[in-house]
């Protein structure tokens, strides 16, 4: 066991050393990329209300939908919380997400959770607004569609499964209603 334990602590001396020898690559130009592909999104940025409509197990139903979305980590990614109000004012549905981008790859991701499950989808940028697709079983997907301009936020999500037509299962029309500092805004103070 001794034995063991030396040729370990050796074994990652011997792969840490070089690496410890190499300066740690410059992190400015990656973070640069991102908050350029995060600026993209900027349209998103505020505090939003509307209704929703969603198709559930008893049918469909009506939620007041808010949504609150900013920059988050200097910049680099993009937060966003969803938060649909029953008529009672009980949270009735609640998702938070979070958007970033890999320079290697050019690529945007959404990461998402919401009612027990989450993952990290792909996500792209429209001229309108942006669209993201989540697996739904199999040969299906929930794609979301988001047109979001002049104030206004309209978005779909449709449950596509392979021979049969488009099912949808949420509509929300949101309005800004204003300016938020959140997720960045109010952090712990240092002392």
């Amino acid at each position: 066991m001794r034995f063991a334990t030396l040729f370990l602590a050796a074994l990652s001396l011997t792969f840490a050393a070089p690496a410890a020898a190499q300066s740690p690559p410059d992190p400015a130009p990656r973070m640069a990329a991102q908050r350029a592909a995060m600026d993209r999104l900027s349209f998103l940025d505020g505090s939003w209300r509307g209704s929703a409509w969603m198709l559930g197990r008893d049918g469909g139903r009506t939620l007041t939908q808010t949504e609150r979305a900013g920059p988050f980590l200097n910049g680099t990614v993009r937060v966003v919380e969803g938060r649909g109000y029953e008529a009672d004012g009980t949270t009735g549905f609640n998702a938070l997400g979070v958007i970033s981008y890999n320079p290697d790859t050019q690529s945007y991701s959404f990461s998402a959770w919401a009612q027990g499950h989450g993952g990290v989808f792909p996500f792209r940028l429209t001229d309108t607004g942006f669209v993201w697709e989540t697996p739904a079983g199999p040969g299906a997907v929930i794609r979301y569609t988001a047109t979001v301009r002049d104030g206004s936020w309209h978005e779909v999500g449709e449950r596509i499964a392979q021979g049969q037509p488009p099912l949808r299962i949420i509509e929300l029309n949101l309005r800004r209603v204003g300016d938020t500092a959140w997720p960045a805004g109010d952090p712990v103070p240092m002392r």
